[in-house]
């Protein structure tokens, strides 16, 4: 039997489509995903269906679920998009502009400013590229959250994904003049009495402190934070307020500092320093838009303030 698929649709395409299925959890999310309608979505997978003669996802209301033949689809799936889109990277060469629509998370301290810089260069240099922008501090699912790349200050956890180290940050003990009192601090241990605030991405109720002039002298700190929060703008601005001391980035708080509204504590003590990080899922072929990008941001963040190289 002669299966005639929908006009502007391919088998290519369909195995696209189920990948994305599979791998997003739901034909809404993949929907989402590839710019394109939930139904669109459900008749993509019928045809496939109907174009090999079996059944490849069971669906309720708990779910989906792969059968047999899904399982051995998907696998074929990922092997034949990959091998796809490397023959099109190879015969396009030096043609292989950016294209597409490319999704990024970033954290907000930097994703609302620093790191605009470098891309609007980006899409400056490659027209035919547009970008989605997130801000969010937590760890990205770049499956379940559609996310080509993320840029990730502290400790990447996920194993699976490539992480290229681009700089590091440096973290300064901060507080508001009337939280000091006039105290004279002259150790990390002279702090564990006065108010703090945590920044729950970063730490909670210990806090390891380092002298700058030897990294190696390093002495843990157990707090009880008065405000725990996930936010650095929300813990900066308590920390104004007066509510406690707390960890910021150190670039984040200069304006602060020079005008007074905050007091750098104990200068010869700091966190450490947390790694700033290029983050991309595993993959055999990487479109042009995303390899452009980790190349221009690779080369800026080292130079934006408060960086320095790994």
């Amino acid at each position: 039997m002669t299966i005639h698929l929908p006009a502007g649709s391919d088998r290519i395409d369909l195995m696209l489509s189920f990948q994305r299925m599979v791998e997003a959890g739901s034909l809404s999310a993949a929907a989402q995903q590839l710019g394109t309608s939930q139904p669109t979505m459900s008749r993509r997978l019928q045809t496939l269906e109907r174009l090999l003669g079996v059944k490849l996802l069971l669906r309720s209301t708990h779910g989906m679920q792969l059968t047999e033949e899904g399982q051995r689809c998907f696998a074929h799936a990922q092997e034949l998009v990959a091998r796809w889109q490397t023959m099109e990277a190879d015969l396009r060469g030096p043609a292989d502009q950016p294209r597409g629509t490319l999704r990024v998370a970033v954290p907000h301290a930097y994703g609302q400013e620093q790191l605009v810089h470098p891309l609007a260069r980006y899409l400056q240099l490659y027209p035919l590229v547009n970008v989605e922008w997130t801000l969010h501090d937590r760890q990205p699912n770049f499956v379940a959250d559609g996310i080509d790349c993320a840029i990730r200050v502290g400790m990447v956890e996920d194993l699976s994904a490539v992480a290229i180290r681009a700089a590091q940050v440096r973290r300064i003990v901060v507080a508001a003049p009337s939280v000091l009192q006039g105290r004279t601090l002259q150790s990390p241990a002279d702090l564990a009495s006065l108010p703090w605030l945590a920044a729950s991405i970063f730490y909670r109720n210990e806090l390891l402190l380092q002298r700058v002039d030897a990294p190696a002298t390093q002495q843990l700190l157990e707090i009880a934070p008065r405000l725990t929060t996930d936010n650095l703008y929300a813990l900066l601005t308590a920390a104004r307020q007066g509510l406690g001391l707390g960890v910021v980035s150190a670039w984040l708080v200069d304006e602060d500092l020079r005008q007074g509204r905050l007091q750098h504590v104990l200068p010869q003590w700091e966190a450490a320093p947390q790694p700033v990080s290029i983050v991309y899922p595993h993959a055999r072929f990487y479109p042009a838009k995303l390899r452009h990008f980790v190349e221009i941001m690779r080369e800026a963040i080292p130079h934006m303030p408060g960086m320095r190289r790994s």
